[in-house]
Protein backbone atom coordinates (compact mmCIF):
# COMPACT_ATOMS: atom_id res chain seq x y z
CA UNK A 1 0.00 0.00 0.00
CA UNK A 2 1.39 3.37 -1.03
CA UNK A 3 2.11 5.98 1.59
CA UNK A 4 1.52 9.68 0.93
CA UNK A 5 4.40 12.05 1.45
CA UNK A 6 5.05 15.78 1.37
CA UNK A 7 8.49 16.63 -0.05
CA UNK A 8 10.58 19.53 1.27
CA UNK A 9 13.65 21.12 -0.35
CA UNK A 10 15.89 23.95 0.84
CA UNK A 11 18.77 25.66 -0.90
CA UNK A 12 19.81 28.61 -3.07
CA UNK A 13 17.61 28.81 -6.16
CA UNK A 14 15.65 25.70 -5.18
CA UNK A 15 12.40 25.13 -7.09
CA UNK A 16 9.86 22.32 -7.25
CA UNK A 17 11.63 20.65 -10.21
CA UNK A 18 14.66 20.17 -7.96
CA UNK A 19 12.54 17.65 -6.01
CA UNK A 20 11.87 15.39 -9.02
CA UNK A 21 14.70 13.04 -8.01
CA UNK A 22 13.47 12.95 -4.40
CA UNK A 23 10.01 12.02 -5.73
CA UNK A 24 11.57 9.14 -7.71
CA UNK A 25 13.43 7.96 -4.61
CA UNK A 26 10.21 8.15 -2.59
CA UNK A 27 8.39 6.03 -5.20
CA UNK A 28 11.17 3.44 -5.01
CA UNK A 29 10.52 3.21 -1.26
CA UNK A 30 6.75 2.94 -1.66
CA UNK A 31 5.59 6.55 -1.18
CA UNK A 32 3.78 8.87 -3.57
CA UNK A 33 4.46 12.61 -3.39
CA UNK A 34 1.22 14.49 -2.72
CA UNK A 35 2.74 17.92 -2.13
CA UNK A 36 5.99 19.86 -2.41
CA UNK A 37 7.39 22.76 -0.42
CA UNK A 38 10.59 24.55 -1.40
CA UNK A 39 12.47 27.38 0.23
CA UNK A 40 15.27 29.28 -1.48
CA UNK A 41 17.76 30.23 1.20
CA UNK A 42 21.54 30.06 1.51
CA UNK A 43 21.63 28.54 4.99
CA UNK A 44 19.01 26.16 6.46
CA UNK A 45 17.32 27.11 9.71
CA UNK A 46 19.47 25.64 12.51
CA UNK A 47 16.44 24.48 14.51
CA UNK A 48 13.93 23.24 11.92
CA UNK A 49 15.85 23.33 8.60
CA UNK A 50 13.05 25.40 6.98
CA UNK A 51 11.77 28.67 8.35
CA UNK A 52 8.70 28.90 10.57
CA UNK A 53 6.44 30.06 7.73
CA UNK A 54 7.45 27.21 5.47
CA UNK A 55 7.05 24.71 8.29
CA UNK A 56 3.49 25.97 8.76
CA UNK A 57 2.95 25.46 5.02
CA UNK A 58 4.20 21.89 5.32
CA UNK A 59 1.83 21.37 8.24
CA UNK A 60 -1.11 22.59 6.17
CA UNK A 61 -0.24 20.30 3.25
CA UNK A 62 0.08 17.31 5.56
CA UNK A 63 -3.45 17.80 6.85
CA UNK A 64 -4.94 18.80 3.49
CA UNK A 65 -3.71 15.60 1.81
CA UNK A 66 -3.78 13.26 4.79
CA UNK A 67 -0.06 12.64 4.35
CA UNK A 68 1.70 9.81 6.18
CA UNK A 69 5.21 11.28 6.06
CA UNK A 70 7.33 14.34 5.32
CA UNK A 71 10.59 13.81 3.43
CA UNK A 72 13.41 16.38 3.34
CA UNK A 73 15.86 16.48 0.42
CA UNK A 74 18.89 16.86 2.71
CA UNK A 75 20.20 15.20 5.84
CA UNK A 76 18.77 16.74 9.00
CA UNK A 77 20.69 16.92 12.25
CA UNK A 78 19.27 14.91 15.17
CA UNK A 79 17.98 18.15 16.74
CA UNK A 80 16.33 19.34 13.53
CA UNK A 81 14.68 15.97 12.99
CA UNK A 82 13.35 15.94 16.53
CA UNK A 83 12.06 19.53 16.36
CA UNK A 84 10.28 19.05 13.04
CA UNK A 85 8.67 15.82 14.14
CA UNK A 86 7.44 17.42 17.37
CA UNK A 87 5.91 20.29 15.36
CA UNK A 88 4.27 18.18 12.64
CA UNK A 89 3.35 15.12 14.75
CA UNK A 90 4.00 12.89 11.77
CA UNK A 91 6.79 10.63 10.50
CA UNK A 92 9.70 12.74 9.24
CA UNK A 93 12.48 11.36 7.04
CA UNK A 94 15.49 13.00 5.51
CA UNK A 95 17.19 12.08 2.23
CA UNK A 96 19.75 9.86 3.96
CA UNK A 97 17.13 7.80 5.79
CA UNK A 98 15.15 7.42 2.57
CA UNK A 99 18.13 6.17 0.56
CA UNK A 100 19.13 3.79 3.35
CA UNK A 101 15.57 2.46 3.35
CA UNK A 102 15.72 1.78 -0.41
CA UNK A 103 19.04 -0.01 0.03
CA UNK A 104 17.50 -2.18 2.75
CA UNK A 105 14.65 -3.01 0.38
CA UNK A 106 16.99 -4.17 -2.41
CA UNK A 107 19.84 -5.84 -0.51
CA UNK A 108 19.99 -9.52 -1.41
CA UNK A 109 23.39 -10.97 -0.52
CA UNK A 110 24.70 -11.44 3.00
CA UNK A 111 27.36 -8.81 2.38
CA UNK A 112 24.86 -6.33 0.98
CA UNK A 113 22.48 -6.75 3.92
CA UNK A 114 25.31 -6.35 6.42
CA UNK A 115 26.58 -3.22 4.68
CA UNK A 116 23.12 -1.64 4.68
CA UNK A 117 22.51 -2.43 8.34
CA UNK A 118 25.93 -1.01 9.24
CA UNK A 119 25.06 2.22 7.43
CA UNK A 120 21.63 2.41 9.05
CA UNK A 121 22.94 1.89 12.56
CA UNK A 122 25.67 4.50 12.04
CA UNK A 123 22.95 6.92 10.92
CA UNK A 124 20.55 6.07 13.74
CA UNK A 125 23.07 5.98 16.58
CA UNK A 126 23.25 9.77 17.19
CA UNK A 127 19.48 10.04 16.71
CA UNK A 128 18.41 7.61 19.43
CA UNK A 129 18.45 10.07 22.32
CA UNK A 130 15.09 11.76 22.72
CA UNK A 131 13.72 10.42 19.46
CA UNK A 132 10.54 9.46 21.31
CA UNK A 133 7.72 9.01 18.82
CA UNK A 134 10.15 8.28 16.00
CA UNK A 135 11.28 5.20 17.90
CA UNK A 136 7.73 4.00 18.44
CA UNK A 137 7.01 3.99 14.70
CA UNK A 138 9.78 1.55 13.77
CA UNK A 139 8.41 -1.57 12.14
CA UNK A 140 6.19 -0.37 9.30
CA UNK A 141 6.34 1.74 6.15
CA UNK A 142 9.19 3.66 4.54
CA UNK A 143 12.09 4.56 6.74
CA UNK A 144 11.59 1.52 8.92
CA UNK A 145 13.18 -1.33 6.99
CA UNK A 146 16.46 -2.82 8.13
CA UNK A 147 17.53 -3.18 11.75
CA UNK A 148 14.00 -3.09 13.18
CA UNK A 149 12.73 -2.18 16.62
CA UNK A 150 14.26 -5.16 18.40
CA UNK A 151 17.77 -3.91 17.63
CA UNK A 152 17.09 -0.24 18.31
CA UNK A 153 15.15 -0.35 21.56
CA UNK A 154 18.24 -1.54 23.43
CA UNK A 155 21.03 0.59 24.83
CA UNK A 156 23.85 2.19 22.88
CA UNK A 157 26.40 -0.29 24.14
CA UNK A 158 24.51 -3.14 22.53
CA UNK A 159 24.36 -1.20 19.25
CA UNK A 160 28.10 -0.59 19.42
CA UNK A 161 28.64 -4.32 19.80
CA UNK A 162 26.32 -4.92 16.84
CA UNK A 163 28.27 -2.40 14.76
CA UNK A 164 31.55 -4.12 15.63
CA UNK A 165 30.12 -7.52 14.63
CA UNK A 166 28.80 -6.16 11.33
CA UNK A 167 32.21 -4.73 10.48
CA UNK A 168 33.83 -8.11 11.20
CA UNK A 169 31.18 -9.90 9.10
CA UNK A 170 31.73 -7.54 6.17
CA UNK A 171 35.47 -8.20 6.28
CA UNK A 172 34.86 -11.96 6.20
CA UNK A 173 32.20 -11.76 3.48
CA UNK A 174 34.48 -9.63 1.34
CA UNK A 175 37.35 -12.14 1.39
CA UNK A 176 35.85 -14.37 -1.30
CA UNK A 177 35.20 -11.41 -3.58
CA UNK A 178 38.73 -10.07 -3.05
CA UNK A 179 40.17 -13.52 -3.74
CA UNK A 180 38.27 -13.71 -7.03
CA UNK A 181 39.44 -10.22 -7.91
CA UNK A 182 43.09 -11.09 -7.20
CA UNK A 183 42.77 -14.16 -9.46
CA UNK A 184 41.48 -11.91 -12.25
CA UNK A 185 44.35 -9.48 -11.65
CA UNK A 186 46.99 -12.23 -11.83
CA UNK A 187 45.49 -13.57 -15.05
CA UNK A 188 46.24 -10.32 -16.83
CA UNK A 189 42.58 -9.97 -17.91
CA UNK A 190 41.63 -6.27 -17.93
CA UNK A 191 38.89 -5.28 -15.52
CA UNK A 192 36.16 -2.87 -16.60
CA UNK A 193 33.78 -1.38 -14.01
CA UNK A 194 30.34 -0.09 -14.93
CA UNK A 195 29.61 3.11 -13.05
CA UNK A 196 26.96 5.75 -13.43
CA UNK A 197 24.02 7.57 -11.96
CA UNK A 198 21.34 5.36 -10.51
CA UNK A 199 18.76 4.20 -13.05
CA UNK A 200 21.00 5.12 -15.99
CA UNK A 201 20.61 1.65 -17.49
CA UNK A 202 23.85 0.01 -16.35
CA UNK A 203 22.34 -3.43 -15.81
CA UNK A 204 20.56 -3.32 -19.19
CA UNK A 205 23.85 -2.37 -20.84
CA UNK A 206 25.68 -5.18 -19.05
CA UNK A 207 23.10 -7.68 -20.28
CA UNK A 208 23.46 -6.34 -23.84
CA UNK A 209 27.26 -6.54 -23.79
CA UNK A 210 27.74 -9.87 -22.03
CA UNK A 211 24.48 -11.80 -22.20
CA UNK A 212 24.28 -11.66 -18.40
CA UNK A 213 20.94 -11.76 -16.64
CA UNK A 214 21.44 -8.88 -14.23
CA UNK A 215 18.29 -7.52 -12.61
CA UNK A 216 16.74 -4.71 -14.66
CA UNK A 217 14.21 -2.46 -12.92
CA UNK A 218 13.01 1.06 -13.60
CA UNK A 219 13.79 2.34 -10.13
CA UNK A 220 16.78 3.71 -8.21
CA UNK A 221 19.28 1.32 -6.64
CA UNK A 222 17.88 -1.86 -8.19
CA UNK A 223 21.47 -3.20 -8.26
CA UNK A 224 23.32 -3.37 -4.94
CA UNK A 225 25.39 -6.54 -5.20
CA UNK A 226 28.19 -6.44 -7.80
CA UNK A 227 27.87 -8.79 -10.75
CA UNK A 228 30.95 -9.71 -12.82
CA UNK A 229 30.79 -11.25 -16.30
CA UNK A 230 33.27 -11.93 -19.09
CA UNK A 231 33.38 -9.49 -21.98
CA UNK A 232 34.93 -10.22 -25.39
CA UNK A 233 36.38 -7.20 -27.19
CA UNK A 234 36.42 -6.84 -31.00
CA UNK A 235 40.08 -7.83 -31.33
CA UNK A 236 39.47 -11.07 -29.43
CA UNK A 237 40.92 -9.81 -26.15
CA UNK A 238 38.97 -10.81 -23.05
CA UNK A 239 37.97 -8.54 -20.17
CA UNK A 240 35.74 -8.68 -17.11
CA UNK A 241 32.80 -6.31 -16.71
CA UNK A 242 31.48 -5.57 -13.20
CA UNK A 243 28.13 -3.90 -12.55
CA UNK A 244 28.00 -1.79 -9.39
CA UNK A 245 25.58 0.24 -7.32
CA UNK A 246 24.46 3.52 -8.89
CA UNK A 247 25.48 6.90 -7.54
CA UNK A 248 23.30 9.90 -6.73
CA UNK A 249 23.86 13.47 -5.70
CA UNK A 250 24.21 13.87 -1.93
CA UNK A 251 25.11 10.20 -1.57
CA UNK A 252 25.00 9.55 2.18
CA UNK A 253 28.43 9.38 3.76
CA UNK A 254 27.31 6.37 5.79
CA UNK A 255 26.70 4.43 2.56
CA UNK A 256 30.05 5.32 1.05
CA UNK A 257 31.76 4.08 4.20
CA UNK A 258 29.66 0.93 4.54
CA UNK A 259 30.02 0.00 0.85
CA UNK A 260 33.67 1.02 0.58
CA UNK A 261 34.83 -2.60 0.26
CA UNK A 262 32.35 -3.20 -2.56
CA UNK A 263 33.19 0.09 -4.25
CA UNK A 264 36.83 -0.97 -4.28
CA UNK A 265 35.80 -3.03 -7.31
CA UNK A 266 35.51 0.28 -9.15
CA UNK A 267 38.74 1.75 -7.74
CA UNK A 268 40.75 -1.35 -8.73
CA UNK A 269 39.45 -1.47 -12.31
CA UNK A 270 41.60 -0.81 -15.38
CA UNK A 271 38.84 1.28 -16.96
CA UNK A 272 35.56 2.91 -15.93
CA UNK A 273 32.65 2.45 -18.33
CA UNK A 274 30.63 5.48 -17.24
CA UNK A 275 26.97 5.09 -18.22
CA UNK A 276 24.49 7.96 -18.02
CA UNK A 277 20.88 8.54 -19.04
CA UNK A 278 21.22 10.82 -22.07
CA UNK A 279 17.51 11.70 -21.83
CA UNK A 280 17.77 13.03 -18.26
CA UNK A 281 17.25 16.80 -18.15
CA UNK A 282 20.14 17.22 -15.71
CA UNK A 283 22.53 14.71 -17.28
CA UNK A 284 25.47 17.13 -16.98
CA UNK A 285 24.93 17.39 -13.23
CA UNK A 286 24.60 13.60 -13.00
CA UNK A 287 27.92 13.06 -14.81
CA UNK A 288 29.56 15.54 -12.40
CA UNK A 289 28.01 13.80 -9.37
CA UNK A 290 29.33 10.40 -10.45
CA UNK A 291 32.81 11.73 -11.10
CA UNK A 292 32.78 13.37 -7.67
CA UNK A 293 31.79 10.07 -6.06
CA UNK A 294 34.51 8.24 -8.03
CA UNK A 295 37.05 10.73 -6.72
CA UNK A 296 35.90 9.99 -3.16
CA UNK A 297 36.72 6.29 -3.57
CA UNK A 298 40.07 6.95 -5.25
CA UNK A 299 39.02 6.19 -8.85
CA UNK A 300 39.23 9.70 -10.31
CA UNK A 301 42.41 9.08 -12.30
CA UNK A 302 41.31 5.89 -14.06
CA UNK A 303 40.73 5.79 -17.83
CA UNK A 304 37.07 6.41 -18.65
CA UNK A 305 34.71 5.80 -21.55
CA UNK A 306 31.52 7.86 -21.22
CA UNK A 307 28.44 6.17 -22.72
CA UNK A 308 25.28 8.31 -22.86
CA UNK A 309 22.57 5.63 -22.79
CA UNK A 310 18.91 5.74 -23.93
CA UNK A 311 20.04 7.55 -27.09
CA UNK A 312 16.90 6.27 -28.83
CA UNK A 313 14.78 8.59 -26.64
CA UNK A 314 16.44 11.76 -27.98
CA UNK A 315 15.25 13.73 -30.99
CA UNK A 316 17.84 15.02 -33.52
CA UNK A 317 18.17 18.41 -31.82
CA UNK A 318 18.72 16.85 -28.38
CA UNK A 319 21.31 14.48 -29.87
CA UNK A 320 23.17 17.42 -31.39
CA UNK A 321 23.24 19.21 -28.02
CA UNK A 322 24.47 16.07 -26.27
CA UNK A 323 27.29 15.58 -28.78
CA UNK A 324 28.45 19.15 -28.24
CA UNK A 325 28.29 18.68 -24.47
CA UNK A 326 30.18 15.36 -24.49
CA UNK A 327 32.25 15.32 -27.71
CA UNK A 328 34.31 12.26 -26.74
CA UNK A 329 31.37 10.14 -25.57
CA UNK A 330 30.06 7.01 -27.32
CA UNK A 331 26.23 7.24 -27.44
CA UNK A 332 24.34 3.94 -27.14
CA UNK A 333 20.95 2.43 -26.60
CA UNK A 334 21.24 -0.64 -24.44
CA UNK A 335 17.60 -1.42 -25.16
CA UNK A 336 17.84 -1.44 -28.98
CA UNK A 337 21.51 -2.41 -29.26
CA UNK A 338 22.47 0.69 -31.22
CA UNK A 339 26.07 1.81 -30.66
CA UNK A 340 27.24 -1.45 -29.04
CA UNK A 341 29.97 -2.11 -31.61
CA UNK A 342 31.28 1.46 -31.34
CA UNK A 343 31.25 1.19 -27.55
CA UNK A 344 33.25 -2.06 -27.55
CA UNK A 345 35.82 -0.52 -29.89
CA UNK A 346 36.00 2.51 -27.58
CA UNK A 347 36.59 0.28 -24.57
CA UNK A 348 39.23 -1.75 -26.40
CA UNK A 349 41.17 1.32 -27.52
CA UNK A 350 41.06 2.93 -24.04
CA UNK A 351 41.99 -0.08 -21.89
CA UNK A 352 45.66 0.10 -20.86
CA UNK A 353 47.98 -2.08 -22.91
CA UNK A 354 48.64 -5.67 -21.96
CA UNK A 355 51.13 -6.14 -19.11
CA UNK A 356 54.65 -7.13 -20.07
CA UNK A 357 56.55 -9.77 -18.07
CA UNK A 358 60.23 -8.94 -17.59
CA UNK A 359 63.23 -10.34 -15.74
CA UNK A 360 65.43 -7.64 -14.25
CA UNK A 361 68.76 -7.46 -12.46
CA UNK A 362 68.84 -4.32 -10.34
CA UNK A 363 72.32 -3.41 -9.01
CA UNK A 364 72.62 -2.54 -5.34
CA UNK A 365 73.86 0.89 -6.41
CA UNK A 366 70.25 1.68 -7.50
CA UNK A 367 68.30 0.93 -4.32
CA UNK A 368 65.33 3.07 -5.36
CA UNK A 369 64.33 0.80 -8.28
CA UNK A 370 63.01 -2.23 -6.38
CA UNK A 371 60.64 -0.19 -4.14
CA UNK A 372 59.47 1.63 -7.27
CA UNK A 373 58.59 -1.69 -8.89
CA UNK A 374 56.66 -2.80 -5.82
CA UNK A 375 54.66 0.42 -5.94
CA UNK A 376 53.98 0.62 -9.65
CA UNK A 377 54.22 -2.93 -11.02
CA UNK A 378 53.19 -6.51 -10.23
CA UNK A 379 56.32 -8.09 -8.70
CA UNK A 380 56.16 -11.86 -9.12
CA UNK A 381 59.47 -12.69 -7.40
CA UNK A 382 62.49 -10.95 -5.90
CA UNK A 383 65.83 -12.59 -4.96
CA UNK A 384 69.04 -11.06 -3.63
CA UNK A 385 72.07 -12.24 -5.61
CA UNK A 386 75.76 -11.33 -5.35
CA UNK A 387 75.57 -8.84 -8.22
CA UNK A 388 72.16 -7.33 -7.39
CA UNK A 389 68.44 -8.04 -6.92
CA UNK A 390 66.85 -10.38 -9.48
CA UNK A 391 63.23 -9.35 -10.07
CA UNK A 392 60.50 -10.89 -12.20
CA UNK A 393 57.66 -8.46 -12.67
CA UNK A 394 54.75 -7.53 -14.91
CA UNK A 395 54.98 -3.91 -15.97
CA UNK A 396 53.07 -1.55 -18.22
CA UNK A 397 54.77 -0.27 -21.38
CA UNK A 398 55.29 3.05 -19.60
CA UNK A 399 57.02 1.41 -16.64
CA UNK A 400 59.10 -0.76 -18.97
CA UNK A 401 60.67 2.37 -20.41
CA UNK A 402 61.75 3.40 -16.90
CA UNK A 403 63.49 0.08 -16.12
CA UNK A 404 64.65 -0.94 -19.60
CA UNK A 405 68.35 -0.71 -18.66
CA UNK A 406 67.92 -3.48 -16.06
CA UNK A 407 66.19 -6.03 -18.35
CA UNK A 408 68.27 -9.23 -18.67
CA UNK A 409 65.96 -11.45 -20.75
CA UNK A 410 63.59 -10.78 -23.65
CA UNK A 411 60.23 -9.40 -22.57
CA UNK A 412 57.07 -11.49 -22.81
CA UNK A 413 53.79 -9.82 -23.73
CA UNK A 414 51.14 -11.65 -21.76
CA UNK A 415 47.92 -12.55 -23.51
CA UNK A 416 44.58 -12.08 -21.76
CA UNK A 417 43.74 -15.17 -19.78
CA UNK A 418 47.23 -16.63 -20.13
Amino acid sequence: MWERAVLVGVGPGTDEEALDELAALARAAGAEAVGRVVQSRAVPDPATFVGKGKLDQVHELVHAHGADAVIFDDELSPGQLRNVEERLRIKVLDRTALILDIFALHARSGEGKAQVELAQLNYLMPRLRGWGEAMSRLGGGIGTRGPGETKLEVDRQHIRRRLAKLRRDIVKLGKTRRTKRSVRERSGVPQVALAGYTNAGKSTLMNALTGAEALVADQPFATLDPTTRRLTLPGGRGATLSDTVGFVRKLPHQLVEAFRSTLEEVGEADLILHVEDASAPDVTAQVAAVREALAEIGAAGLPEVLAPNKWDLLDPMARSRARRRFPDAVPVSALTGDGMDELLHGVESTIPELPIEVRLLVPYSRPEIVPLLHRRADVLSSDDLAEGTAVVARVSPRELAAVQEFVVTPVVHRRAGS
